[in-house]
């Protein structure tokens, strides 16, 4: 029987892809091995070695995380699937949400919740700033909310969170503290048991240097008992962590099928959470923070700010440069990629004012960071240089 359609003539040649250097936001280079391991054969979703490897793979996320919580695991999905899967498993319709929004990422928390019926209330800061103690504490004296969201790394911005400190205000408020370190796990200092951290989520692509595609996160004993004590059924079957935590093996039942995980993923995630286990985590931070802060010292020989202008609010893993007068970012960022670097431009309210450079997991050397900066300061001269017409200026 002839088909209606034939087959793309696309799909007839072989698939190509440039090696480029990413310095952006994210997905960040992969190193060899993990890109080999997600090479290797597949497995059965519930086969005893595959088992092992998330078992693996949840121990590197507790160490990553700093924790001892038992439901711990790697969702399937990016990190926008960690952001979801927290959100809708710790509410229920009309619950208080408190928002801290410094960026994009605390503008997709609070569409989330909205989503999930929570009575969402916001606190904000400008573009560059972060919160305080007194900022939080206010607010959650004025809301009372059963939650509260902030982003230890704001992309959008560049600006790291301070943590420390806001766990135990939140126990005191009786309110659980949950944080998104996409941007920031094992480029910044976190300690989710010592800093009384309820909720923590992170992505695959960015520090930990594993492809996209899977999201690790940890639920602290309040949070858990926050979802046992629910009077309603978790809105989504796909991120309800109780069946997630028994096929992750984190609780005393037989693993059962919930779904086929993304076998290649999990393997490269494992060897990402590897290097970062043989490194270390004190070196991690260590050099990121050194990367970061030759790029900054890089940025002020071009005369090239960042956005945010306290030292101590500056993220370590992504830094956001603000776009001097008459330079088209875009023409920056076009050009950059021209030369198989990419720079990003900003996102969500900094768009079109900021360039965004990630030194994040592979990339965070100084090799990179100095190569960084020559693509953008050609790019720049490139965007700036006269154009000449017909053999006139």
């Amino acid at each position: 029987m002839a088909v209606d359609y034939q087959p793309p003539q696309c799909l007839s040649r072989p698939i190509e892809v440039p090696s480029k250097l990413l310095m952006g936001a994210g997905p960040s280079n992969a190193a060899e091995n993990v890109l080999k391991a997600g090479s290797l054969p597949l497995l059965g979703h519930l086969h005893t070695e595959f088992t092992q490897i998330m078992d693996d793979v949840k121990q590197g996320i507790q160490y990553a995380f700093q924790t001892t919580n038992t439901l711990t695991l790697a969702i399937s999905g990016t990190g926008h699937a960690g952001m979801e899967a927290a959100l809708c498993n710790l509410i229920e319709r009309n619950d208080v949400v408190l928002i801290g929004i410094n960026g994009i990422w605390g503008e997709r928390a609070a569409d989330m919740a909205n989503r999930q019926g929570a009575d969402v209330q916001t606190v904000t800061k400008v573009a560059g700033e972060n919160f305080s103690l007194a900022d939080i504490e206010a607010a959650l004296l004025q809301h009372k909310p059963a939650v509260l969201f902030l982003a230890q790394g704001e992309s959008s911005t560049g600006v790291v969170q301070p943590i420390e400190g806001f766990g135990a205000l939140c126990t005191k408020h009786n309110c659980l503290l949950l944080v998104d370190t996409v941007a920031s796990l094992g480029g910044e200092p976190f300690y989710m048991d010592r800093w009384q951290v309820d909720v923590v989520y992170t992505g695959s692509q960015k520090v930990l240097g594993a492809p996209p595609g899977t999201a690790p996160i940890s639920f602290g004993p309040r949070a858990v008992a926050k979802i046992a004590g629910r009077k309603t059924p978790i809105s989504s079957f796909y991120f309800d962590m109780n069946w997630l935590g028994n096929y992750w093996g984190c609780d005393s039942q037989p693993r059962k099928y919930h779904h086929t995980a993304p076998i290649s993923s999990i393997y490269a995630l494992r060897e990402a959470l590897a290097l970062l286990a043989n490194e270390g985590l004190e070196n991690s931070w260590n050099r990121h923070r050194q990367s970061r802060d030759r790029l900054i010292s890089g940025l002020a020989k071009l005369n090239l700010k960042p956005l945010a202008s306290e030292p101590a609010n500056r993220l370590t893993c992504i830094t956001a440069i603000q776009v001097p007068d008459g330079v088209d970012w875009k023409s920056v960022t076009t050009h950059a990629m021209s030369m198989r670097v990419e720079i990003a431009g900003g996102l969500g309210p900094t768009a079109g004012r900021i360039w965004r450079v990630g030194l994040m997991g592979q990339n965070a050397t100084d090799e990179r960071v100095d190569r960084v900066l020559e693509v953008l300061a050609e790019s720049i001269k490139s965007a700036t240089a006269p154009v000449t017409v017909m053999g006139r200026l």
